[in-house]
Parts: C-alpha cells; structure tokens; sequence
C-alpha cells in the first residue's frame, strides 16, 4: 500500500462468478447439450423462432389428433360426435337430450378398487419387463469379461470383486455444472456477507476518526471540553470507576450565572446525521427595533442577531451562533430586571417583548423571536393540560391524611377550562368580523371611523392566576367604535360569550349576531341622522328651519319646504341614503334623491341636498 493509493490491494479484487458467455477471443460459447463416449461434444442446436413455431404446432396435431381444433364441447366430456350423427334423423328433441347416465360423474370407492385390481397387474408386469431390461443394458454396457475368468469354476464360497461401472460422460458432465453452480452461489452468499461485514468496520472507523478529528478541531479553537456526567445507574460507592468515558463542549460565558452555564453545552454526536448536538437550544434571536411615528408615516429600523444555519458543516461558526443565543438570552433577563427601575421612561414587559417610550415620538423595542412562525395555539393547549393535570395531582396529594376539603375541588375540570377558552377565542373573532364590517361602511361612505379591539385586557398578573387558583376566573375584553369623532359605541365581553352593548340611554346584553348586527345599524342609523341633523341646523340657520328626529327618519321643516332623510341597508351593511323634498317646485308628489357612495361622502351629499332645498325655498 503506497501513500498514493491508500486503499489495499485485496480490496480491488474483482472476482466474477457469473458464468462466462464469451471466449477469450470474443466468440459466444455454445451451450453443452451431450458428449458421445468418444468424447465428442454435442452442442445444443440454435433454431429459428419460426422453426420453433412449425416444430410446436406439429405437436399439436401429432399429440392431440387432426380435429383438434374442430372439437366441440361434447367432445371434452368424453360424448362422440359420430353417435350424434348415426342416430335417425326422425327422433324427437327429446331423444336428442343425453341422459343422466351419460353425464360424467366422480367414481365412487367400489369402483375405484375394481379398476385398481384391474391396472395393477399390469403395472407389475411393465415393471418387471423394465427392470431386466436394464439389467441387460447395464450388462452389455460393462464390457467383455476376461475368457480366463470365464473358463475358471468358481469356487463355492469365494470373494468377489465387484466393480463400480464407469459413470456416463454427459451424466458427469451435468453433475460437474451442477456442483459448480451451488458453489458459485455459496461463495456469491459468503462474498456479500464479508463486502457488508467490511463496509460496516469501515463506517464505524471512519465515524470514529471524524469524532475525535472533530473533537481537537472544538479544542483548538479554544471552546471548553469538560467531562460529562456519568450515565444513569453508574456505581459511585468506593473504589467504583468514576472516570468519564465523553465530554461535553461548553460555550457559555466564564462569568454567566449557573443556570445559564448549565444550559450552554453541546455535544458531539455519535448517531445520526448530525455532527454536534445542542441539548438546550430554544432558537430564540434578540431583535432591537426603534420607530419614529410621523404624520404621514412610521419609520422604523430593526436589527436581529444572526440565526443558525444547521446545513453548515463548520463547527466552530455554529458554536459562535449558539453561543450568541445564550448571551442574548442573559442579556434579556437582565433588561427585565431593569425596564421597571428606569427614573425617565416607561416600560411595558412580557415574556418576550419589552416596550420602552425612550423619548417623545421614540419607542424601542427589545423582543425574543423565533426563525419559524408557526400556529401556537395547539402547543398552547397541549402545555395547558399537562400544568391542569400536575395541579390536579397538587390537589389530591394535599387533601390525603386531612379530613379538610379545598374549596373549589369538586367544581375543578381540565378540560372545561380549555374548551372554555376555545369558546371565547371563537367569540371575539366573530364579533370582530361584525364590527369590521360596519366599519368597513362607514368608509366606503366617506364618514372616518376607527375601531380598538382588545379580546384581553387584564392585567398580567390576572391571567397567572387563571392557572393557579381554584377558583373559577373568566377574562374579558372591550372594543370601542369612533364614528366621525363624534359618537362613540362600546362594547364589553366576557368569557366564553357574554357581550354588553354600553348606550347612552341603557346598557344591552346581546344573546345573538343578529341581534348586534340590528343594534349596530340602529345606533348607526341614530348617529347618522344626528350628524345630518346638526349639518341642517348649521346650513338653514338664515331661513330659520326646524330639524328634529322622528322614529327613523330625520325631518326638516322651515317656509315653504319639507325635507326627509332616510338611511337604509342592503345585505352586506353598505349604508344607503334617500332625500325627500316637499315644496312650490316639486308640487304634490315631491322630489326623491338616493344617495350613490361611488360619488361623494355621505355627508357631503347631504349637505348638498340641504342647500339645494334652502335655495329653492
């Protein structure tokens, strides 16, 4: 073995123990059909398709007769046409139906022992007449015996030599092939399991030389090597072995608090695809945002730190990736601590964000993200009702030994909480959807409207307790409706499905959708019509006019003209609007206008309508 080709020789050996169809010189080898006792080789003959074709059908007439592609069905049964055919040709239908003797029927035990008594004779005597049939074929086969031996009497009681006739060539010759071919797939059998046995060594060698290749490469980047634990269930009393058998990189901070120590540690892995494992790894970035909110727009900037790429081979950069994933972690549990203690600013924190008001018109944000978005509400559940299930075990494991009973035990579930939550979560988005709608047009209509929606809005504090009490806690939220800076519509909401409409006149519970769809377009309806109400007032204050309400209509009257404002809805809530004047011009029957959105604002279209009426009167 040379330093050029490190791979040995008994390794490029290529033995083939296929049977060889070529000779030396290129020329395909005839298949050995017989050898004569002369020693001459037949070889089996090579015949045309079209002579294997004639050869077969021959066959076919010679081994099943001439008619036998004329043969009917009754022919198979046994039944001859030719009787068919001798019998007169004035017989009835009737005689022409075989009878039930001539149908073929399976034999029974008599009959089956006659004909063997009948056959079996036979077969004894076939049997003989082929036994000495052979024995004169083996005798005339064995050669001329020797006229000495012939003319000696033989003794009474003498020894004789028998000998072993000589085998036939071409049986031989079969036998020979025979043997090869079990051999041949012997060693073919032992080939393969020696090939997989070698590939197998030698996957686990080179496994084990890229392990510690990989180990002094970490070492020599100066990561921190530190022996691992000993296994579970290892001896630790005296003179016990307690020497670690592996190791474990660190790459935490020297001066880190030991939690954070315990959780930077990687190691290298010994099965599977992946050459170095990280234990603790949360994939959780530190991403720092700054916003300036102007008039026109929001600027903003944002910075994350670099993420992971686990496609990359280089061990050293994904340490350095892990490593600034620790860090940013400690960082963000010392910017907690801290977020509340600042003398200058306000600060809102949560597990994962901190909002801080640094200055005026200057917010920075510090947030813990993750690579993937991904639907959280199922792992929200399944995390739910484990911490439900241990606080179950809590409330039983206190209740053993003591007769006194914790208030709340019997009414506390796992599941209800869950579905409770579910619920409420369902809830908001369709009440969400009712109010975006309306919203929806208001805007189309040309009147600016704003909508808060907050499905939760307590405290942080009270949401915790929903896991730890035993007592029964539901959480709420609000939405509050701006309608042209002028009115104003709130609604509250709890848990699994309570909605409260807040009116200036009474505060409603709503049971239905169809029911907060009728009182969104009521109060709509109202404050629309107030609105158009004080644009008359402002607009027929020379001619003195009279504006008020009345049922659902808005009235206007002043001399010589009477003017009517309706809002109307069609089937996906767009607000439509009619005006109806009454005066000298338009006589009995009035004059009617509907309002088109596509146009102009609502509010302007109706200001329109009322100066067009005040200049007529």
């Amino acid at each position: 073995m040379t330093e050029a080709d490190p791979e040995p020789q008994w390794k490029k050996l290529k033995l083939s123990f296929e049977r060889p169809y070529k000779d030396d010189s290129g020329h395909p080898i005839p298949i050995l059909y017989d050898l004569t006792p002369e020693g001459h080789s037949i070889y089996e003959l090579k015949e045309t398709s079209s002579a294997r074709l004639a050869t077969n059908l021959r066959r076919v007439f010679q081994e099943r007769g001439t008619d036998f592609f004329d043969r009917d069905e009754n022919a198979v049964f046994g039944q001859s046409g030719n009787a068919a055919d001798a019998a007169p040709q004035g017989s009835s239908v009737e005689d022409t139906i075989p009878s039930e003797d001539s149908v073929p029927k399976a034999m029974t035990v008599e009959e089956l022992h006659n004909m063997r008594l009948e056959i079996l004779p036979q077969l004894f005597t076939a049997l003989g007449e082929m036994s000495l049939a052979r024995d004169l074929l083996n005798s005339i086969l064995s050669g001329p015996q020797d006229p000495q031996s012939q003319s000696e009497a033989a003794p009474l009681l003498s020894a004789t030599l028998v000998t072993k006739p000589p085998p036939i060539v071409s049986v031989q010759a079969f036998n020979s092939q025979v043997t090869i071919g079990s051999k041949d797939e012997a060693l073919r059998k032992a080939a393969g399991l020696f090939k997989s046995a070698s590939e197998s060594m030698e996957r686990s060698r080179l496994k084990g030389e890229k392990y510690w290749v990989d180990a002094l490469r970490i070492r020599r980047a100066n990561w921190g090597l530190t022996p691992a634990p000993l296994p579970m269930g290892s001896v630790t009393g005296k003179g016990a072995d307690k020497t670690s058998k592996d190791f474990v990189i660190s790459y935490g901070l020297e001066g880190s608090p030991p939690i954070y120590r315990r959780r930077a540690v990687a190691h290298l892995s010994t099965t599977g695809d992946a050459d170095i494992v990280f234990p603790y790894h949360q994939n959780t970035r530190l991403r720092i945002s700054i916003s300036m909110p102007s008039e026109s727009s929001t600027k903003s900037w944002s910075f994350d730190s670099p993420t992971i790429d686990n496609a990359s081979k280089n061990l050293d950069s994904r340490l350095k990736v892990a490593q600034t994933e620790a860090v940013d972690q400690e960082i963000f549990a010392l910017l907690v601590q801290e977020a509340g203690k600042l003398p200058t600013a306000s600060a809102r924190v949560s597990e994962r964000l901190i909002a801080i008001d640094a200055a005026e018109g200057l917010d920075l944000t510090f947030e813990l993200t993750k690579y993937q978005n991904k639907e959280n509400i199922c792992e929200l559940i399944y995390h739910v009702l484990r911490v439900f299930l241990l606080r179950r075990h809590s409330i039983v494991n206190g209740e053993r030994g003591s007769e006194r009973r914790l208030p709340g035990k019997e009414n506390f579930t796992i599941l209800q909480p869950v579905i409770d939550i579910l619920q409420y979560r369902g809830f908001c988005e369709r009440v969400e959807v009712e109010l975006q709608k309306v919203i929806r047009a208001l805007e189309t209509s040309g009147i600016p409207s704003t909508l808060s929606f907050t499905a939760v809005g307590e405290p942080g504090h009270h949401i915790v307790s929903l896991f730890s009490d035993l007592t029964k806690k539901s959480v709420g939220g609000e939405a509050v409706i701006r309608i042209d800076n002028w009115n104003t519509l709130w609604f509250t909401f709890v848990s699994p499905s309570t909605l409260t409409a807040h009116l200036t006149q009474a505060t409603l519970t709503i049971s239905s959708l169809p029911q907060l769809t009728q009182l969104l377009m009521d109060e709509i309806e109202r404050c629309l019509l107030e609105r158009i109400c004080g644009l008359g007032r402002e607009l027929c204050d020379v001619v003195g006019g009279i504006w008020f309400i009345d049922s659902n209509r808005c009235v206007a009257r002043w001399e010589g003209c009477v003017l009517n404002f309706r809002i109307s809805y069609d089937e996906h809530l767009s607000i439509g609007c009619s005006a109806f004047r009454l005066d000298s011009s338009t006589g009995k029957q009035g004059h009617t206008q509907i309002y088109d959105s596509s146009k102009l604002p609502l509010l302007t279209w109706a200001a329109r309508a009322i100066k067009e009426s005040s200049s007529h009167s």
